[in-house]
């Protein structure tokens, strides 16, 4: 039986906010996969892409994949990329139930306009046409990796999760504990 949850989806679709409040409900715990990179590099991923490239840390992207992929209840909030590289979803699959977190461009355009330096995908001239690329290119990655997808473009926090939670109660893959409120 599978005891935890991994969150994937573009950046700006609530993996980390969405994450953190279906652990605490849960009573799981909490691990951000870019955090760990960070923390395993000794630097922020704009200093990573900078010094290193995409390639350099999606290398570490797969590193932090294969740690946490035998974490037992927890919530994982991964990076919008993860699902570039099967081998990451492979291992994450075998001990997690993949939800894929979307929304429209326009939400996820609004919701990181703020912290597009925080993001190095976006330090381009137009931040809107590289979301549209980007989501086109990888929604079929999304999708192939999802046992559950929900939509988070017009819901709160809180209807994600209790979104999420009915999903998982009708899986027979997965142990829902009694739930820590």
């Amino acid at each position: 039986m599978k005891t935890s949850i991994v969150l994937i989806g573009f950046m700006g679709t609530g993996k980390t906010t969405v994450g953190k409040a279906l652990a605490k409900r849960l009573g799981k715990d909490f691990v951000e996969l870019d955090r760990l990179i960070e923390q395993r590099a000794g630097k922020p991923i704009p200093r990573i892409f900078d010094e290193s490239g995409e390639t350099g840390f999606r290398e570490l992207e797969i590193a932090a994949a294969k740690e946490t992929a035998g974490q037992a209840n927890a919530v994982i909030a991964c990076g919008g990329g993860i699902v570039l590289n099967q081998i990451n979803i492979d291992r994450l699959r075998r001990e997690a139930v993949i939800v894929y977190l979307t929304a429209s461009p326009e939400v996820i355009l609004k919701r990181v306009s703020g912290d597009a330096a925080e993001r190095p995908l976006l330090r381009v001239a137009d931040p809107a046409q590289t979301i549209t690329e980007l989501l086109k290119l990888r929604q079929p990655f999304y999708e192939r990796a999802a046992e559950i997808t929900v939509n988070t473009s017009k819901m709160d926090v809180a209807g994600v999760v209790g979104q999420i939670i009915a999903r998982l109660k009708e899986r027979a893959d997965f142990s829902l504990q009694e739930e820590a409120r």
